[in-house]
């Protein structure tokens, strides 16, 4: 059996997302998703307000982040679109428990670190002659600012003429003004996860350019229970290759859209995911969901 109402990959304007939290429940719940995940980089700040929304359209919301952390193998080709390894990291137990305030804190310490960063980028590209006001790129996020906000900011004062041209030649990995920041290994993560009662799934895999085989192996040698094998920028052919290799070594599947608006992967939900390889903990919220009418 599949199913195509599961969407645990999503950003909002917590962190590079182009929608607001309660715009953002509002369109997954009109594309008919019931089980949802608000996964913002670096940041749980939306979470209460999501799950308010979430209950407010009838979906079962599954509390979520996408973690960045230090690529844990070289690429084996000039393919990888990411200069960082994006583990999502899921909790589906009280978000108020002593172990979820650990977490949460921790996350908190990774959030704080961007703010610093930013800065540094700025005066980077001052350096340059290029003059940003900090406030208005701060102003852009509502909880972890990014690279994505800076790049923005760039394009409107006419510094670049498009939003990737502002990765390419100023703040992407490489790039003059980029400035490094402080980021968890994979197994540090996943460790802290595992401890709040949390499980992860290693966030789209083609973007990393490492053989399937190779990263689905090192999941099963970190426990780390599943790959998200159906997401918005995968090809069908690519998605199977990886699902079936990781059903092959028993781990699970999620499926995401990485929605970021309508700009970015613009349709929520709609990606079919095998019902019987996605996490227990993901079967028992659609099914509670169907249960309450949700």
């Amino acid at each position: 059996m599949w199913c195509s109402d599961v969407d645990l990959h999503s950003h909002s304007t917590h962190s590079d997302g182009t929608l607001d939290v309660a715009t953002l429940a509002a369109s997954m719940a009109q594309e008919g998703v019931r089980v949802w995940s608000l996964t913002d980089h670096d940041t749980t700040s939306g979470w209460e307000e999501a799950a308010e929304q979430a209950e407010h359209h009838g979906m079962a919301f599954l509390p979520g982040v996408e973690l960045t952390c230090i690529p844990a193998l070289s690429p084996s080709s000039d393919a990888a679109r990411e200069g960082s390894w994006h583990l999502l990291a899921y909790f589906p137990g009280a978000t108020d428990a002593p172990e979820m305030r650990d977490v949460r804190a921790w996350i908190s310490g990774l959030t704080k670190a961007r703010g610093p960063r930013m800065s540094q980028m700025i005066e980077r590209l001052a350096s340059f002659g290029i003059h940003v006001d900090e406030a208005k790129v701060l102003a852009r996020a509502d909880g972890a600012v990014g690279r994505p906000h800076l790049a923005a900011e760039l394009l409107d004062m006419g510094v670049v003429d498009t939003f990737q041209q502002a990765f390419d030649d100023w703040i992407g990995d490489g790039a003059p003004a980029n400035v490094e920041r402080p980021r968890p290994t994979l197994a540090e993560a996943s460790a802290r996860v595992h401890a709040a009662g949390g499980f992860c799934s290693l966030a789209h895999p083609v973007y990393y350019g490492v053989p399937t085989g190779d990263v689905l192996d090192l999941l099963c040698d970190m426990n780390i229970e599943a790959v998200e094998a159906f997401h918005g920028g995968h090809t069908d052919a690519y998605r199977d290759e990886v699902w079936r290799a990781a059903v092959e070594r028993g781990l699970r599947v999620t499926a995401g859209s990485d929605h970021h608006g309508p700009e970015h992967h613009p349709r929520p939900g709609h990606r079919p995911v095998p019902l019987a390889d996605v996490p227990e903990a993901v079967k028992r919220l659609r099914q509670q969901a169907q249960t309450t009418g949700r």
